[in-house]
């Protein structure tokens, strides 16, 4: 519905309530409008599928780059990745995402980067892409895309959200060509923490997140099957 899709190329995926050792994930060969609470599939962190409920299977390369985020980073109960045009064309850009707009500053120094190393199949790139994000929630995988993880599903996803949006809008400025007004580091630095302590009261002081809820009214609006 947000244009975060790749066909069936990319992967959401979720620890499992209660376990540090399995996560669901979309079945590989659905596309995202496809998938429902019924068909994830249940996968360990050696790769073991422990529930396929229609028998597809996962995507090799979202259980490296999955795997490696749910084992090494306890907080990191959902991972998102994607390859949007936006977010590939940012990652592909030496500079990456740039503090341009209130959107991309709440991303200052909370950025990680990865190298890319072809596609994701070769499970020994997991230590270096957990090193790479450290303790961070974000990260651009060069010339490849983008990911985030959060303590929720909202977190992931929020912070995608605004990822998205950022890379959408250094495109369309870099395009314009337009003098861009500058922007001071402690300023971006300032909105940063803003963003920080406002996704901190939510996550670990239980303050209501009206976002997630207005967007989980739109699905039942649009989509309701998709707690099936």
């Amino acid at each position: 519905r947000l244009g975060l899709d790749d066909s069936i190329y990319t992967h959401i995926s979720v620890r499992l309530p209660g376990r540090h050792d399995r996560f669901l994930i979309n079945p590989y060969g659905l596309r995202f409008e496809e998938v429902t609470a019924s068909n994830l599939v249940t996968v360990d962190l050696d790769g073991n599928v422990v529930d396929d409920p229609i028998g597809l299977g996962i995507n090799p390369a979202g259980f490296t780059i999955h795997s490696a985020v749910h084992a090494a980073r306890a907080d990191a109960m959902c991972v998102l990745h994607t390859h949007t045009v936006a977010g590939v064309a940012v990652s592909c850009q030496s500079q990456g995402l740039l503090p341009l707009n209130q959107w991309s500053m709440q991303f200052t120094d909370r950025l990680a980067y990865h190298d890319y190393e072809g596609i994701a199949l070769d499970l020994d790139e997991r230590e270096r892409l957990v090193a790479d994000l450290g303790d961070k929630f974000v990260m651009v995988l060069r010339n490849h895309g983008m990911l985030t993880c959060g303590r929720s599903v909202a977190e992931a996803f929020k912070l995608m959200h605004n990822l998205e949006r950022s890379c959408r809008a250094q495109l369309a400025i870099q395009a314009s060509n337009a003098e861009v007004a500058p922007i001071s580091a402690a300023v971006a630095h300032k909105t940063a923490g803003q963003y920080a302590s406002f996704y901190d009261r939510i996550e670990s002081k239980g303050q209501p997140d009206s976002e997630w809820a207005a967007f989980r009214r739109m699905l039942e609006r649009t989509d309701p099957d998709f707690v099936n």
